[in-house]
C-alpha cells in the first residue's frame, strides 16, 4: 500500500472540518484518480440563464461562445474515500470584472493570478460523504446517484443515472481523435456559498492525452431530472466537443475557498 503522505504534494497543512456525514480535512487530498474531460463551445445566450448565481459572468469566448467542460471523475483513492463524479461547468468571471482579451490563454495563467474559472451548475456523486463535503463547504449543486466509469485504452464511456427513475440523465462514449501528452490543468472554481462568491484552487499533477474529439459524443437521456434539462438546454447532445483530455495519472488537492471581496 502507497503512503502517499511521503510525497511532498500531499504535505500539507490540514484544517479539519465537520461536515452533516462527519469530519473532513481540507485541503481534500486526491491520491489515485482517472479524469475525462470534454470542453464544448455554445451560444453565450444558451449557457448564460442556466448559471446558479448572479455573482459570476460567463466569459465571452471568440464567436460570442461560452465555454462548457463536462468533466468525469473516478476516484479510487482519497482523503473521503472512493466514489465517481461528473461535473458540468461553464467558464465564468467575478460579476462586474472585465473580461479577458484571450481567454483560451487565460485559462492557463498561474492560479494566484487566474480571473477565469469555472462555475459549475450540476456535480453528481456516488457517496453520501462526497455530496455533503460538496455543499457544506463550497455550496456545490451535488446530488446522489449512480455513475458508471469506464477508460480502456483509448475507449471511453460514462453513464449518470437518473436518481429518481430508471432512465440516463447522460452518456458519455466514444474514441478519441490524434493527440499528444499533456499536464493536468489546475482549476479555478467559482462557487456561491450563502450569500458569498467563493473562489476555490484546486492543484493538479499528472500527465494525459490532450486529443481531437473523435468518435466522443454526449447523450442525454429522456430523464426529466433537472440536470437532463439543463444538457439539453445547453445543446450538447450529439455535438463534437472542441478538445478532449483523458487521464489515469491523476492527483489533486481541493482547497478551501475563500471569499471575494
Amino acid at each position: 500500500m502507497t503512503n502517499w503522505h511521503q510525497d511532498t504534494f500531499f504535505q500539507y497543512p490540514l484544517t479539519p472540518f465537520e461536515t452533516s456525514e462527519g469530519k473532513i480535512d481540507l485541503p481534500i487530498l486526491y491520491y489515485d484518480n482517472s479524469n475525462f474531460l470534454a470542453l464544448y463551445e455554445v451560444e453565450l445566450e444558451k449557457a448564460a440563464p442556466l448559471l446558479n448565481s448572479k455573482l459570476v459572468d460567463v466569459a465571452r469566448f471568440p464567436g460570442g461562445k461560452a465555454l462548457v467542460a463536462l468533466a468525469l471523475y473516478e476516484y479510487r483513492e482519497t482523503a473521503v474515500g472512493i466514489y465517481n463524479e461528473v461535473g458540468v461547468a461553464i467558464a465564468t468571471v467575478p460579476a462586474g470584472t472585465a473580461q479577458p482579451k484571450h481567454p483560451w490563454l487565460a485559462m492557463y495563467e498561474a492560479l494566484d493570478r487566474r480571473m477565469l474559472g469555472l462555475t459549475v451548475i450540476d456535480l453528481p456523486v456516488t457517496t453520501a460523504a462526497a455530496c455533503a463535503a460538496g455543499k457544506e463547504v463550497w455550496g456545490f449543486p451535488k446530488f446522489i446517484t449512480d455513475i458508471s466509469f469506464s477508460l480502456s485504452g483509448s475507449r471511453f464511456c460514462s453513464t449518470v443515472k437518473d436518481p429518481d427513475s430508471e432512465g440516463d440523465i447522460i452518456t458519455v462514449s466514444g474514441s478519441p481523435g490524434l493527440g499528444v501528452s499533456g499536464p493536468q490543468l489546475d482549476i479555478l472554481l467559482y462557487s456561491q456559498l450563502n450569500e458569498d462568491l467563493l473562489r476555490t484552487l484546486v492543484v493538479t499533477r499528472g500527465g494525459g492525452r490532450l486529443c481531437l474529439p473523435g468518435s466522443i459524443r454526449a447523450s442525454v437521456g429522456a430523464s426529466s431530472h433537472a440536470m437532463a434539462q439543463r444538457l439539453r438546454d445547453l445543446g450538447i447532445h450529439g455535438q463534437k466537443p472542441k478538445l478532449v483530455f483523458y487521464s489515469h495519472g491523476l492527483q489533486l488537492r481541493l482547497n478551501a475557498g475563500a471569499k471575494v471581496a
